[in-house]
């Protein structure tokens, strides 16, 4: 059996910079890695690529000789993958040994409600292959509310869509307030917590006022489904990439397997997941956050 990651999200989000960053960090830690690149268009690779989609197509020719467009280019590769599953399954046999990371296109259809993908996680899944999503969302979507909103509808339909294990992931925490200072805590983006607040916050926008009934349906989606949370990602923060890793590790059942010495105590722990709830945001908090003094008195009396 191999296990691996399928790398998503908006254009923007960090997927290759994630897979580069969680590439050196596996080989840091002893697993042989591959990274498989799944985007035609992708042609300025910072990792080293083992399998590598543009040698089957290219989105330069498809766009050249079908006169498609970036969109519909890169859906129509996707659908002529679709028809060429061999060829996928004879270049992941050479590296079926080895950890997979799968960088994506960032085209958000192909994720959302385009059944070319999900077509392809489910033949990899038939072939043995034990795959977690990572789902990447930019941090700075959190500090306005109606993207923030869009943000959580987006990774829900792809959680959905998708059917795998998911980890969804605020990449980019460093530059959390790059757009603006947070209105709540770091937790109430992270846990998607009362979603109301939002809501309200939304309302007092004049020009958002007449989509009142609106906001309030797509809210009530999310809080219906309560799935979707977030772990914050600095690609350059050890501690962060760490607590992704088990995550996923735990989705995808890694952690449980035989491939490395566990101790009892560290399956233990990754089981009933323990570990605080501050600790998740903690870095986030006092690294790349401006925080008053009364602030700062809260976190020096729990460090």
């Amino acid at each position: 059996m191999t296990f691996g990651q399928i790398v998503v999200g908006p254009p923007g989000s960090g997927k290759t910079t994630y897979c580069t960053g969680m590439s050196q960090f596996l080989t840091s830690l002893g697993r042989d890695v591959a990274v498989i690149n799944m985007d035609p268009a992708n042609d300025s690779l910072p990792y080293t690529c083992a399998v590598d989609l543009s040698e089957l197509i290219s989105l330069e020719d498809v766009m050249t000789h079908l006169r498609l467009g970036p969109n519909g280019g890169l859906v129509y590769c996707m659908e002529y993958l679709e028809k060429n599953f061999d060829w996928l399954k004879l270049k992941l046999d050479s590296v079926k040994d080895k950890y997979l990371l799968f960088d994506f296109p960032g085209q958000v259809e192909l994720y959302t409600h385009h059944n070319s993908v999900k077509k392809l996680l489910d033949q990899l899944t038939a072939w043995d292959y034990r795959l977690t999503a990572v789902h990447l969302v930019d941090s700075h979507y959190c500090s306005d509310p109606g993207k923030f909103v869009a943000a959580l509808l987006s990774s829900l339909n792809t959680m959905l869509q998708l059917s795998l294990p998911h980890v969804n992931v605020l990449s980019k925490a460093d530059l959390i307030e790059k757009q603006g200072k947070l209105a709540f805590n770091p937790d109430f983006y992270t846990d998607v917590l009362d979603l109301q607040y939002l809501l309200d916050m939304l309302q007092d926008d004049p020009l958002l006022q007449k989509y009142k009934k609106l906001n309030e349906a797509l809210v009530g989606i999310v809080e219906d489904y309560s799935l979707v949370s977030f772990i914050p990602l600095s690609v350059e923060d050890k501690e962060s990439m760490m607590r992704v890793l088990k995550s996923v590790d735990k989705c995808n059942g890694y952690v449980f397997g035989s491939v490395e010495d566990r101790s009892l105590e560290a399956l233990m722990s990754c089981a009933v997941g323990a570990e605080f709830e501050y600790d998740k945001i903690k870095n986030v908090k006092e690294k790349y956050m401006d925080i008053d003094e009364e602030e700062e008195d809260v976190i020096d009396e729990y460090s």
